[in-house]
């Protein structure tokens, strides 16, 4: 299993077309030779501080999350469902333009909006019948370009079957913790 680091996929300048149609091809051609090389991890770690902060590395990178002062934080950062709601639109944002790119479909503009609502009854164990997650979250992204209205609803099916992070949510995923 590949563990996805820092360091970008040379392509061949020369190769053709687009920056994405490139790493669709080196990777379509990767995964033909062996399937292992689709299989991928991802890492992050967290150390807290302050009240109830942290700070999350994630390959070379690192953020901060804090939660509001209704939650018993600083707000000194996003807090953990605002970076839930970042990742959905940030991975709602490269699955469209991936798969604009390997259907041929042209995207000048791109941008997207999360709201998400959750009632703290649930994470504060008030009323145990609430869950302690989102009840729902409402998506909406924003295309320009040429193409018809139909086809970026073709679009927007492919990427509701494919983007990862709405996966995620949509569907159970086994988390084991260990302590």
């Amino acid at each position: 299993m590949s563990t996805i680091n820092a360091a970008p996929t040379t392509l061949d300048p020369d190769a053709g077309t687009s920056h994405l149609g490139g790493v669709i091809r080196a990777t379509t051609d990767a995964v033909n030779k062996d399937r292992a090389n689709a299989q991928v991890r991802f890492a992050a770690t967290a150390t807290a501080h302050d009240a109830v902060a942290s700070t999350v590395r994630a390959g070379k990178h690192s953020v901060e999350v804090d939660e509001p002062p209704a939650l018993g934080g600083g707000s000194t950062a996003p807090n953990p469902v605002e970076y839930y709601l970042a990742a959905l639109l940030s991975c709602q944002v490269v699955t469209y333009r991936f798969w604009a790119d390997k259907l041929g479909l042209e995207i000048e503009d791109i941008s997207a909006t999360a709201e998400g609502d959750l009632d703290v009854q649930g994470f504060f164990g008030l009323d145990e019948s609430v869950r302690p997650g989102f009840g729902e979250v409402r998506v909406t992204v924003t295309l320009a370009g040429p193409e018809s209205a139909e086809r970026y609803a073709e679009l927007q099916a492919v990427v509701d079957e494919h983007c990862p992070v709405l996966d995620l949510t949509r569907n159970p995923t086994p988390v084991r913790t260990v302590l």
